[in-house]
């Protein structure tokens, strides 16, 4: 099983926590996460609209939260979408990494998303641990 968050790089612009994706997660067609090369990605990461958004790639904006369109209305649909079915807010992540640094939203991923029971990790879209199959009773919030 791959780490959950042992590099910064697993963090995506758009705030997402590459290692507690499904995608990432999974034993085969494993995605390497969104800042890395796109070879062996799925296609809708290689043509994520975010990803390859314009600001990004004329800026050195690591981060949507420090662009001037923040949050654009991609980030607001995602954030949208991952609120409501994973319980997950990708802008309040970004808000996270602006207010308090990086290492300190990975610490708290770290907590927020490990398993109780085997210290696996628990993935955001499924909901379970990849280690042992532990459904977590309390939100993760």
């Amino acid at each position: 099983m791959p780490p959950q968050l042992n590099r910064y790089s697993l963090v995506a612009p758009c705030g997402m926590n590459c290692g507690i994706c499904m995608a990432y997660l999974r034993e085969q067609n494993r995605c390497p996460g969104c800042r890395s090369a796109d070879t062996d990605k799925a296609i809708t990461v290689v043509r994520c609209k975010i990803k390859n958004c314009g600001a990004l790639q004329r800026t050195s904006v690591k981060y949507c939260v420090d662009c001037d369109c923040f949050p654009c209305m991609n980030l607001k649909h995602l954030d949208k979408r991952y609120r409501t079915k994973y319980n997950m807010s990708m802008i309040e992540n970004l808000e996270c990494i602006k207010t308090h640094g990086i290492r300190a939203f990975a610490r708290k991923e770290k907590l927020r998303w490990t398993c109780s029971e085997c210290g696996g990790t628990i993935c955001v879209h499924r909901g379970y641990c990849y280690g042992c199959g532990n459904k977590p009773e309390a939100s993760h919030e």
